[in-house]
């Protein structure tokens, strides 16, 4: 009896067992999150710790790019236009000329242009609200019907064209110490803003071939022509900017107004220039008679096939302009008797027509004139004769009325040089070109590219760390609460035992 009774009593205590559930209290977890709390802690710093050391260290070892941040703010950027009118290429901030002037100035060997100019990168900022734009009438046009696929095309035609640009440097395929990388940047910057000046701003190719000129290795009549031309080339680029220029702009610098400047080439080539003109032509000088005589004939035969070509020209576009139609725009009913009216409107083509139709003609007329010009030159050159003591004079007088009118020349062309460049630096570019963030190796720049750097690694670490610290103090409530259970299992088991034995009695 008593045998029987064991059995049934480990029959139960196993089914209690097997039916059991495994409960876990929070407050239970919670203790263990304290019992780890400081070891978690100190795991938690050392992790952070060797992730922030490696960072740092690897990021330092591949030399982090530099930024820098540009903007233009000119009239036709907006259009992605630069300032005469083209297509803006944004790639000329790092052109091999103003990178060659960087690494001068800061006195680095030249051999490093190429580096310099690979490792830099140029992107356009877009803001949000215009990209926002963008990807709307995209995804209008990507989800346009037939009916309305027109309207959705020319939604498609927005664009943007950035005003404001990033200015990236990779130094690492230098031989530059991040320092030294930060001034080459830079200083590129600064140089871009003075070859942008030159770019866009005085002409300075037309200075340099007027100021090239050594009127003493021509003769008298070709150093004045070729003066004349000089002054009648300023003349037209100062008129220009006096066109263009709504200010009335007055250089601190020179004083001069574009309008005084003009004035003032008018004056040289009108006055003075002519009085050195009429003094050789009148005592036929040349330093040298068959030399002069033979440019006066080549020019006759140059003039003369020019001549020939545009009278051929001019003949065809009259032929082309009297057998043009215009375009004709016909208004029903609105004739007498029911009739049809008829009107002719104006044709871009026919215009063009006309407008060359003048040009040639006017330069017909200076071509005659320059030919009947150097055939009187000639002539009066084979039929001239003079002493050799009164031709001395004349041509000491007439060398040194051209060197002071060689100086007057040198002296606008400087004139008009630097009320240009205060012109376009002080108003046309005042803010045309701006670095907005320099580049910067401070260190806190470099603690901020570690930030960037680290905190992908510092999530995942620390992330790792808190799942092992939750890990551990779960398992650790679960063996306690486990044991605990068992034990009072065990505990009420006994009891149960005792009452049944205590009641069988």
């Amino acid at each position: 009896m008593d045998s029987k009774r064991e059995h049934n009593l480990n029959i139960t205590l196993q089914n209690e067992e097997e039916k059991g559930d495994v409960i876990i209290s929070i407050g239970t977890i919670f203790r263990k999150l304290k019992k780890y709390l400081l070891i978690w802690i100190i795991v938690a710093v050392v992790v952070f710790a060797c992730i922030f050391g490696s960072t740092a260290a690897n990021t330092v070892h591949r030399k982090p790019s530099l930024r820098a941040l540009v903007s233009f703010t000119f009239d036709g950027i907006e259009k992605g236009l630069d300032p005469a009118g083209q297509d803006f290429n944004k790639e000329m901030i790092k052109n091999p000329t103003v990178i060659e002037r960087a690494l001068t100035n800061l006195d680095l060997p030249l051999e490093q242009v190429d580096n310099v100019r690979n490792g830099i990168t140029i992107t356009g900022i877009i803001p949000a609200d215009a990209m926002d734009k963008i990807l709307t009438y995209k995804n209008v046009y990507e989800n346009a019907n037939s009916n309305n696929l027109q309207a959705a095309q020319s939604m498609l035609g927005v664009s943007y064209f950035p005003t404001e640009y990033t200015i990236t440097f990779n130094y690492a395929v230098t031989s530059f110490s991040r320092s030294t990388a930060v001034e080459v940047i830079n200083k590129v910057l600064e140089e871009f803003k003075n070859y942008f000046f030159e770019m866009y701003g005085y002409n300075e190719s037309l200075g340099n071939s007027i100021t090239a000129l050594d009127i003493s290795s021509y003769d008298y009549s070709e150093a004045i022509e070729v003066l004349t031309t000089s002054l009648s080339t300023m003349s037209t680029y100062v008129k220009q900017i006096s066109k263009d220029d709504k200010t009335r702009f007055r250089s601190s610098v020179t004083g001069y107004t574009f309008d005084d400047l003009y004035e003032g080439i008018e004056t040289i080539k009108s006055i003075d220039l002519d009085k050195v003109s009429s003094y050789v032509n009148v005592n036929n000088l040349t330093k040298d008679r068959d030399s002069s005589i033979a440019y006066y004939e080549y020019r006759i035969k140059t003039l003369t096939r020019r001549k020939t070509s545009i009278e051929e020209q001019l003949v065809s576009v009259r032929e082309s302009i009297n057998a043009y139609e215009k375009d004709q725009i016909f208004i029903f009913g609105s004739g007498t008797e029911g009739t049809d009216m008829q009107s002719t409107q104006t044709s871009a083509q026919y215009d063009a027509m006309i407008a060359q139709k003048l040009e040639l003609t006017n330069e017909l007329a200076t071509i005659k004139q320059n030919i009947n010009y150097y055939k009187e030159r000639r002539d009066a050159l084979k039929e001239f004769k003079a002493s050799d003591t009164d031709n001395k004079k004349k041509l000491d007088q007439v060398n040194t009325q051209l060197e002071d009118v060689n100086k007057k020349v040198t002296e606008m062309i400087d004139n008009v040089k630097l009320t240009a460049d205060d012109y376009y630096e002080n108003v046309t570019f005042q803010n045309a070109y701006n670095v907005l963030v320099p580049a910067s190796g401070s260190m806190s720049s470099t603690l901020s590219v570690i930030k960037n750097n680290i905190k992908i690694p510092i999530v995942i670490g620390e992330g790792v760390t808190f799942a092992l610290y939750f890990f551990v103090a779960l398992i650790d409530a679960i063996i306690t609460d486990s044991f605990d259970k068992k034990k009072k299992k065990k505990s009420d088991a006994q009891t149960e035992t005792t009452g049944e034995i205590a009641e069988n009695i």
